[in-house]
């Protein structure tokens, strides 16, 4: 954005009205965001559109830029990358991306730069894949000093490690101007690539997109449960490092058995299902835990949000969590594992429990939680509690940096 010279200050003075809209016009940004929106669907997704649609509300310029290839077919764990949603409303999105071709990286990047040019370009990092792809692209757009790089980091180092992550994550992190980390941890795990970029930290905004809070026993009648009984809830992608066994071990417990809870389990497997398929039958648990194991479209998940007294996120390893963001805007209570950034923002004992990943604790916590009658008492602080985590933070945080000059 250019400065304000001498005749125009002499014409702000002469014509303020004009002038008051030529301020305006002045500070419209055109933003970039580089990543994963529809039709593809998921948690990436939901954030890049969700924050498209937060500057575009402070009356910017936004264009996505995704992928036309997202991932080869044989190197996705799920069923299907792509939405069955309807296409989201005022969103520009354009599919330009192919993350394994790098005649297409150095296209993109030159059509972002001449086509949009953006005077910020945010771009989501997950995985080290995506680096020579994502980094390739950011290095040709910021050529010329125009447009400020900013990253939006879920991890440096990935949850599952492979060869390769740390050489391609450098390249990456070397082609961005700043970051903002959404855990402290990740921002700890950026140190080990660079000391001297500016960097802020801002917890995961909520995920407010899902719907609006439902009465219980619409909730639970609409996926078929008994409004009568309790339920823990895991949601989300089924990974190994997400502990699901651990939770279905403390399923073993006969004092939650007692008690009469469920478990609902809500997403799709990504990864091999009879591991834990074997652990159910073996603890004689089929009876007690319900397997909704197909992607829950964005339109149905308030339906397990609302019916369930609890979520439970047993992780093995963590930064942060989407779901912990979706479990705040439905007010429902929490139990963490002390893993990552997740206790970072589940206060033990105010909106839910942290406990170590061990089946025996997870258990003892969701006993209290049902003994103690916990439950309205961490509705009240969560509706508090969410309060901190707006998406006005998030874009806060990255124009902060956009205005640190590079060293």
């Amino acid at each position: 954005m250019k400065k304000v010279g001498p005749d125009e200050q002499y014409f702000f003075k002469k014509r303020p009205i004009i002038a008051i809209f030529f301020v305006f016009l002045h500070f419209v940004m055109k933003v970039v965001i580089l990543g994963t929106a529809y039709p593809y669907r998921g948690g990436l997704a939901a954030f890049n559109q969700r924050l498209a649609e937060e500057y575009i509300s402070m009356g910017h310029e936004v264009v996505i830029h995704t992928f036309s290839l997202q991932y080869p077919s044989f190197l996705f764990p799920g069923k299907t990358q792509y939405s069955d949603e309807p296409a989201p409303e005022g969103l520009t999105i354009k599919r330009t991306v192919n993350a394994i071709n790098p005649l297409n990286w150095l296209r993109t990047g030159r059509r972002i730069k001449r086509e949009e040019q953006p005077d910020l370009l945010i771009v989501k990092f997950w995985l080290p894949f995506m680096a020579p792809c994502l980094g390739t692209i950011c290095r040709i757009v910021k050529r010329g000093g125009r447009t400020r790089v900013v990253s939006v980091l879920d991890n440096v180092i990935p949850h599952e490690k492979r060869p390769g992550d740390k050489l391609f994550a450098r390249y990456f992190v070397r082609s961005v101007d700043g970051f903002v980390a959404m855990s402290r941890s990740v921002l700890s795990d950026l140190g080990l690539f660079d000391q001297q970029k500016p960097r802020a930290f801002c917890p995961h905004p909520l995920y407010d997109h899902y719907g609006a809070i439902m009465p219980r026993r619409e909730a639970v009648a609409a996926i078929g449960l008994n409004e009568s009984e309790r339920y823990v809830l895991f949601f989300g992608f089924i990974r190994d490092y997400k502990g699901l066994d651990l939770l279905i071990d403390a399923f073993a417990d006969h004092r939650l058995f007692d008690l009469g809870v469920k478990l609902i389990v809500a997403g799709e497997f990504y990864g091999d299902p009879e591991p834990y398929m074997s652990k159910i039958r073996s603890l004689d648990l089929a009876d007690r835990i319900m397997l909704c194991t197909d992607f829950i479209p964005d339109s149905e998940v308030n339906r397990y949000f609302c019916a369930a007294d609890i979520v439970a996120q047993p992780y093995r390893s963590a930064t942060q969590s989407g779901v912990t963001q979706i479990a705040f805007h439905f007010e429902t209570p929490m139990l963490v594992t002390n893993v990552g950034g997740l206790p970072e923002i589940v206060p033990d004992g105010k909106v839910g429990y942290v406990v170590e990943p061990d089946a025996q604790q997870i258990a003892d916590a969701l006993v209290r939680f049902y003994k103690e009658e916990r439950h309205d008492e961490f509705v009240q602080n969560l509706r508090l509690e969410k309060q901190k985590y707006s998406w006005q933070n998030m874009t806060n945080a990255i124009d902060n940096l956009k205005t640190i000059k590079k060293k």
